[in-house]
């Protein structure tokens, strides 16, 4: 859905949307597992900076909910996560803060996001909201074994077929000079 500039300076725009879990890349790390709905409203912000000045913002205000699908960082298992998340964003032209002297950022400009043209894809809101509300890491379970470092055997499910652990190159020097002190 497009949210457009022409649209916000006559009304703000509502939305609910459902979309399709193919319709918003959320790369390779995760997948949605279900539609992705989002309910909500953009309205247009004008900001004057000076008498000739003036800024078009974008506000939206609304939620999503969505059903996410990643993968163990332990045992590389898929694990599914059901995300819910409200949010209050604010939108500002692509290059409007530009020119300026390098400052100290605030809070509040932290929050502040840009769009380029003339409006701005909610999908694209949607995805960067989805990947926020995801987690770096994220395992099974609290007392997942993972992978085994020899044979790749999920340790979760069977038992490891190697032989004998490999010794550990880096305390093989460690390992003489222990042997060294024995004699």
């Amino acid at each position: 859905m497009f949210i457009s500039l022409q649209e916000l300076e006559l009304h703000e725009v509502n939305f609910d949307e459902e979309f399709r879990p193919e319709a918003i890349d959320l790369g390779n790390e995760s997948r949605a597992q279900s539609p992705i709905h989002s309910r909500g409203r953009a309205t247009l912000i004008e900001e004057h900076h000076g008498k000739h000045n003036s800024l078009k913002d974008i506000r939206l205000v609304g939620e999503l909910s969505a059903t996410v699908e990643l993968n163990c960082a332990r045992c590389l298992e898929t694990v599914v996560r059901d995300i819910t998340r409200s949010f209050d964003l604010l939108y500002r032209p692509l290059g409007s803060d530009a020119g300026r002297e390098e400052v100290t950022v605030t809070q509040a400009e932290a929050e502040i996001g840009y769009y380029q043209g003339d409006g701005l894809l909610l999908e694209d809101v949607l995805r960067e909201q989805i990947l926020l509300a995801v987690p770096l890491k994220v395992v099974c379970r609290e007392d997942c074994k993972g992978l085994c470092p020899g044979c790749g055997s999920n340790l979760n499910h069977e038992g490891c077929i190697c032989a004998e652990p490999l010794p550990e190159p880096r305390w093989e020097a460690l390992k003489d000079i222990k042997n060294s002190l024995k004699q």
